[in-house]
């Protein structure tokens, strides 16, 4: 029976079938919120970067196409392909401003290259969870998100003005104005349920007033026929790379790793409000979500399209509907496709105004930029992290206007490095963050089976790390004294099958060590490295430290499903003198 405290409002969970009624409905309901955004994201950057009108209509056939597959591999998950939960898969707006790039240097060829090949860091993530969130902390991808929507909001603004030549003056403004309202009443003020609807609902009334000025060209819409796909228009893939490619790479690279950790907090997040009673995270599911965006952007770039991304909007429908059956994925994905070979559907997506489609970008990327903040402040702001973060932002965008000694930036490896603003900025914030890691205390680690038979394996442990440190015997019988009652605190709980992880990192004169207790697997390390994105169980104060605390100066406890960890701080303050080390 459910514990009604824990009870999250769940109809049905990922194996359970809802009645057929309810899984269609709920499943095109999704579909047609999902497919605006699609279409008008993939018209908007071919606008932008001046491309036809035939490559437009196939492109936005083919994102259609490349969503739909990619969020049915989501739900079906097969083999080690997809996360078995609903993920909707669509284009995103962190790859606009390196596609717009891609298309203005070389094309739709060039673009479907650079996607292909970035595409294949999704496979490479899912198999490095752990050693890579060292390198790509949230701070890190943080900022590559902020810069993704900081550079492509000017070239946004100015289509803007784009407007038929016997346009009234002010119908453009009117038009942006009228669809940006709308959006932020739904976002602002809109109940859960209705708030998924914004963009059908912002781009609605944004195209019921541009019709009167003649701004919604209607002609497109009724040329189109009803059933179709327009496959004589594939732009095919560059085999060849060429300087472009080499000074492009490297942006497309930055903005998918800010997109795969994107997908693991999506991947968690997911399994949070799609059961009734929470469980521990599967990181299998997560590396299975990984890999179904890799399928997804592959067959986007090999289709000559946009790449997609994992929409977070799927936590939010799950959540509001309460509907989390993989069935209803495979729903959504189905429909995408089907839409695809609607041409008249996407015709008149495509003829959305550029005055409503750069007012919905702009919300678009306004929260991407706040999600980017999220991201780097998630594990807690120190100087560090504001250094990291600040400073590569501004460096990026710097670089991006090309205020930084511009004449120096000339061949192919300094323009791949420096000549785009995400790479600058994603290439700073790296470098500062090994320098953290490599310049900091040597963290020392210790992994064994969470048992009595551990005691000794710790005591040992730590007087191997106080006798590097030159510290005395009583400061070798505090650490011993701390991690006996740490170790006794966590085996007491009784869960069988756990293990412990001991990560100590030394200063002048204190120790910060990390007790985390684990269920074993071969996961176990990407839910340690992920603890802080996992949801925190309830009475994380239920396990007595009062012993810690006399050996101590600060103890923190938390606690997870399927995860315990307990940190504390060992001084040697008010200990002989000549117990100190250097």
């Amino acid at each position: 029976m459910t514990d009604p405290l824990l009870d999250t409002g769940v109809r049905y969970e990922p194996d359970e079938r809802p009645p057929v009624a309810l899984t269609l409905g709920a499943g095109l309901q999704a579909a047609l919120v999902v497919a605006a955004p699609v279409v008008i994201t993939v018209a908007i950057v071919a606008r932008i970067a001046g491309q036809s009108d035939a490559y437009i209509a196939f492109a936005a056939f083919a994102a259609l196409l490349a969503s739909g597959a990619a969020t049915v591999l989501q739900a079906m998950r097969v083999g080690y392909i997809g996360s078995g939960h609903v993920l909707i898969t669509g284009t995103s707006g962190a790859f606009i401003a390196v596609c717009v790039a891609a298309l203005v240097e070389g094309g739709p060829a060039l673009m479907a290259s650079l996607v292909v090949v970035s595409s294949l860091v999704y496979f490479q993530f899912a198999q490095n969870l752990a050693p890579l969130r060292r390198v790509f902390t949230p701070a890190v991808s943080g900022a590559v998100v902020m810069l993704v929507a900081a550079t492509v909001l000017p070239i946004v603004f100015e289509t803007v003005r784009e407007v038929p030549a016997d346009a009234p003056e002010g119908a453009a403004p009117l038009v942006a104005l009228t669809t940006l309202v709308v959006l932020l009443a739904f976002v602002l003020r809109g109940p859960p349920a209705l708030r998924l609807w914004t963009p059908v609902a912002g781009v609605a009334a944004g195209c019921a007033v541009a019709v009167p000025y003649g701004l919604y060209d209607t002609a497109p819409v009724a040329d189109a026929a009803w059933l179709g796909a327009p496959l004589r228009d594939w732009p095919g893939v560059q085999i060849v790379p060429d300087r472009n490619f080499w000074t492009l790479l490297p942006a497309f690279v930055a903005v998918t790793i800010a997109v795969a950790v994107a997908t693991v907090g999506d991947g968690i997040a997911i399994q949070r409000v799609s059961r009734r009673e929470p469980r521990a995270t599967d990181f299998h599911a997560v590396r299975g979500a990984l890999n179904a965006g890799g399928v997804g952007n592959l067959l986007s770039g090999l289709l000559g399209t946009l790449p997609g991304a994992t929409h977070s909007s799927s936590i939010a429908s799950a959540e509001a509907t309460g509907v989390a059956a993989r069935r209803v994925g495979v729903v959504i994905g189905a429909a995408l496709l089907a839409f695809a070979f609607l041409p008249k559907v996407t015709a008149a997506l495509i003829a959305i105004p550029p005055a409503v489609a750069a007012a919905y970008i702009v919300v678009l990327l306004g929260l991407l930029f706040v999600r980017g903040m999220r991201l780097v402040l998630r594990d807690g702001l120190d100087h560090r992290t504001a250094a990291v973060a600040g400073v590569s932002f501004w460096l990026g965008v710097a670089f991006q206007h090309g205020w930084i000694f511009p004449g120096l930036i000339e061949g192919v490896f300094a323009e791949a490095l420096l000549g785009n603003g995400v790479t600058a900025g994603t290439l700073a914030a790296v470098l500062m963050t090994a320098f953290i890691e490599l310049t900091g205390p040597r963290r020392r680690r210790l992994r064994v089976p969470l048992d009595g038979v551990a005691v000794d394996r710790l005591d040992d442990f730590f007087g191997a790390v106080a006798t590097h440190r030159r510290w005395g015997p009583a400061s070798e019988q505090r650490l011993q004294a701390a991690g006996e009652e740490a170790l006794w605190a966590l085996v007491q709980r009784g869960d069988p099958g756990r293990e412990l992880a001991v990560s100590a990192r030394p200063s002048r004169r204190s120790f910060e060590v990390e007790f985390a207790a684990v269920a074993g697997g071969d996961d176990a390390g990407e839910r340690l490295a992920y603890l802080d994105d996992l949801p925190p169980a309830p009475g994380a104060d239920e396990v007595s430290l009062r012993p810690l605390r006399h050996h101590a100066s600060h103890v923190r406890h938390r606690r997870y499903r399927g995860a315990e960890v307990i940190t504390v701080i060992v001084t040697v303050d008010g200990l002989a003198e000549d117990e100190r080390g250097p």
